[in-house]
């Protein structure tokens, strides 16, 4: 308890910190107002503690997210959703908003992420890795292909040589999730962030070094932000050291 204490105490500080810009006379300006953030599902945990934290610290700062695939997401943008934001879960649906032009200057990469089998919590069917996803009594759900996780699981299985028809293909890892953790599948390869979130509702299985494929997260401020110093200060707190330590704690590792 002492330790998650300090560590809210550490990421206030550095939020409270962090909310000022310095302006051209060199005085430090306080970033105030609101922004809206589009982030991939499997950030929903983390980039809710930041969330919570930076408000808290700065009241007049208010952060409000926008959950999805990152494929959902990159489309919401350039139909002209009002985000100021874009956290995406892979490099493809970041460079379409570049490509659109509609990224305010370049992304940046700001965590990465490993795949991983979650199963019924104590694994009752006991399923020891990709090759057990192909056998008739495991129930398998994926997010759809045109979603990252989706993306990554075909890759990860395509390198194990595993053939497996997924009982549904979800629009969302965290719907992966949940179906699993309800008990209406088997098993769906999520991210480990993922199953760290569901508290022991859902057991991990472990993918090898051969067959695991990395996610990498990049991030960007929107073109046309209604509050580019603030958009800007989240994504600078994210890449420094305190907010690289906050998205440990959720399973994230370094870009």
């Amino acid at each position: 308890m002492k330790v998650h204490l300090v560590s809210a105490f550490v990421l206030a500080t550095a939020l409270v910190l962090s909310a000022c810009t310095t302006s051209s006379t060199g005085v430090d300006t306080p970033v105030v107002g609101e922004v809206t953030i589009f982030a991939a599902s499997s950030l929903t945990d983390a980039f809710r503690q930041v969330g919570d934290q930076m408000m808290k610290a700065k009241g007049d700062v208010r952060l409000t997210f926008n959950f999805g695939s990152s494929s959902t997401l990159a489309t919401q943008i350039t139909n002209g959703a009002p985000a100021d934001v874009f956290a995406s879960a892979d490099d493809a649906n970041m460079q379409k908003i570049v490509d659109s032009k509609l990224a305010d200057g370049s992304s940046k990469g700001f965590a990465s992420n490993r795949l991983q089998i979650a199963v019924a919590a104590g694994n009752p069917k006991k399923i020891g890795g990709l090759d057990d996803l192909a056998r008739p009594d495991v129930v398998l759900v994926l997010a759809a292909p045109t979603v990252p996780a989706g993306k990554y699981a075909l890759e990860a299985m395509n390198k194990a040589g595993v053939v497996a028809k997924p009982l549904s293909q979800e629009v969302d890892v965290r719907a992966v999730l949940n179906k699993v953790s309800l008990g209406e599948a088997d098993a769906g390869i999520v991210y480990v962030t993922d199953v760290m979130s569901a508290m022991g509702r859902v057991t991990g299985v472990d993918i090898p070094e051969q067959q695991q494929v990395i996610a990498h997260y990049p991030i960007a401020v929107v073109k046309g932000s209604k509050n580019a110093p603030l958009a800007n200060r989240f994504i600078d707190f994210l890449v420094s050291p305190n907010g690289q330590n906050t998205l440990a704690e959720f399973g994230f590792s370094k870009p």
